[in-house]
């Protein structure tokens, strides 16, 4: 989703300020102010029921301490009170980004974050650092974890443990009404479809277009732009049929522009394996059973759901929290 996974996706980078700038003025949504001067709320052009806050104010969803969980923090951590987690730097939509103040950090991964530090009995402080310094940070112990939309990959198996919070998928958006499904290469031969170069799921779809011209279909007429809002441009006017990108970036854009809809969605790691999204801890902080327990804990009490949903991200749900379970292969030199 971006992921950054690096093996995975590539990141949909950018500032909230220029995608909200940037998306009202192509008519795509609109951001109003609620009464509360404090809170702005992004909604579908003419809806007033709907809409995500992004304003500084969250009101996020907070947990209470278990202290059975907060028993298997390590002693040093649960004796400096606080967790110490890296963030991506990167503003991604609705994973973590900044709110209209331009200075409070919101979104999905801090929400979660922040209810499994309180199931710990924990201070959360957050570090927001470039994409390879979250690794430098865990190498050097400098953080305790990462919830920053990394994927499970059996080559940071090697030096990470992990506990999985959410599917790692991608995803088709067409225009709202389309009356099209894709569950596989055969829905999308003939098609025009847009996606970021050097991108895991660009590799996805053009070997689906290979098989479909194997098989005697039409193959897909891939179509590549430098920015997300022209790419969203393309599909309100019928230029492309579908965009495929991070599932997450795309249920966002669904949620609060109106005008599109999920057609299709597969796991980022193809069909191989199930992409998982997980915590990240030095391999063998003691760490990974603590933060699976707190998120099998807040999975059972709901408010996982909740923060999921707020965000657009109830199809990425997991059930339980999985310990370093099969991540993507290893790519081959």
């Amino acid at each position: 989703m971006s992921h950054r996974s690096r093996s995975s996706h590539v990141s949909v980078h950018r500032t909230l300020a220029v995608a909200l700038a940037a998306l009202t003025a192509a008519g795509l949504l609109t951001a109003c102010g609620s009464s509360d001067a404090g809170e702005d709320v992004i909604r579908p052009k003419g809806e007033k029921d709907t809409g995500i806050n992004i304003g500084p104010d969250q009101n996020r969803i907070r947990g209470e301490k278990v202290d059975a969980i907060a028993a298997r923090v390590p002693d040093a951590v649960r004796e400096r009170g606080t967790l110490r987690l890296g963030a991506s730097a990167d503003a991604s939509p609705p994973l973590g980004f900044y709110a209209t103040d331009d200075r409070t950090r919101i979104g999905s991964e801090i929400d979660l974050a922040t209810l499994i530090a309180d199931t710990l009995g924990l201070k959360p402080e957050f570090e927001e650092v470039s994409w390879e310094n979250l690794f430098v940070g865990l190498d050097s112990s400098k953080f305790d974890g990462v919830l920053s939309n990394v994927t499970v990959t059996e080559e940071r198996k090697e030096k990470y443990d992990f506990a999985t919070y959410r599917l790692d998928n991608i995803a088709f958006e067409a225009k709202k009404g389309s009356g099209w499904k894709v569950k596989g290469p055969a829905d999308v031969a003939g098609k025009t479809i847009s996606v970021s170069s050097g991108t895991n799921q660009e590799k996805i779809l053009v070997d689906w277009s290979e098989e479909n011209v194997k098989a005697g279909r039409e193959p897909v007429e891939i179509k590549y732009f430098q920015k997300d809002t022209d790419y969203y441009l393309a599909l309100q006017s019928g230029r492309i049929d579908a965009y495929l990108g991070p599932s997450p970036s795309a249920n966002y854009h669904v949620a609060s522009a109106g005008q599109s809809e999920i057609v299709g969605t597969l796991s980022g790691g193809g069909d191989g394996v199930q992409g998982k999204i997980a915590a990240t801890t030095k391999k063998g902080s003691g760490l990974a059973e603590a933060y699976a327990a707190a998120i099998d804990h807040i999975i059972q009490d709901g408010s996982y759901g909740e923060v999921l949903k707020r965000w657009g991200l109830s199809n990425e749900a997991v059930e339980k929290s999985e310990i370093n379970p099969p991540g993507l292969p290893k790519t081959e030199n």
